[in-house]
């Protein structure tokens, strides 16, 4: 395991390298599907929970892999991309708009994009607790058992998840509108998502991850070899 004080943490590993690209692409994402809402049978869910579920079963590979102060380190520069996406989005909708512009894009480009001060800030809030609380659960169950990775990424995963939909759904509609029933439905809906999508991100991730680190050491041994 690369640690922040060992020698070896100089160099980015490859697959740090990768998961936190990929880390960046998915914060912003998040934000822009989070439009649309998507029906899994009975359930319904926010499309921004795919991109920001693998965001939770990535913070976990990369815990993993590299420990969890590199995990928790990634998830506050994470914020960055996050707030950025967000200030940059409040800017575009205040320009004007070509008349020239595509007129049923015209109309669902502020729908889509624009959110309330209250969702903005709802999002960071929730992002911000619920990483760290997946990072710290999933590293006590490791330092508990040093196995199951999947099992303790869905535990994770889920219980950081029904935080994250208490502080995001307060947040935006307390005092709007009732939120018993909408907290109720996006909880179960996560904590189902996470049984199936987080237990396979982490395994992607630490595969890939051992893959990608262990071909990048063998071929700087075989160069101080020469």
């Amino acid at each position: 395991m690369i640690t922040p004080s060992s020698p070896q943490s100089r160099n980015c590993p490859p697959g740090l390298m990768l998961f936190s690209l990929i880390y960046g692409g998915m914060v912003t994402l998040g934000g822009v599907l989070g439009a649309k809402q998507v029906s899994i049978g009975p359930l319904a869910v926010e499309a921004g929970i795919f991109p920001f579920l693998t965001l939770v079963a990535t913070s976990s590979g990369i815990a993993e892999l590299y420990g969890k102060d590199i995990a928790n380190r990634l998830a506050r520069f994470g914020l960055v991309p996050l707030v950025m996406a967000i200030a940059l989005t409040f800017f575009v909708l205040q320009l004007p708009t070509d008349p020239g512009m595509y007129e049923p894009a015209k109309a669902a480009f502020p729908v889509i994009l624009g959110q309330s001060g209250r969702m903005m800030a709802a999002g960071i809030c929730a992002y911000a607790v619920s990483l760290t609380l997946n990072i710290w659960i999933f590293s006590r169950l490791r330092a508990a058992t040093g196995r199951f990775a999947g099992l303790r990424g869905f535990i994770a995963a889920a219980l950081s998840q029904i935080v994250d939909t208490m502080i995001f759904i307060t947040i935006s509609f307390y005092g709007v509108r009732e939120i018993f029933g909408i907290l109720v439905g996006q909880a179960l809906a996560k904590v189902v998502l996470s049984a199936v999508v987080v237990p396979i991100v982490i395994w992607i991730v630490v595969k890939l991850g051992r893959f990608l680190d262990g071909s990048a050491e063998n071929a700087s041994n075989r160069a101080q070899a020469r």
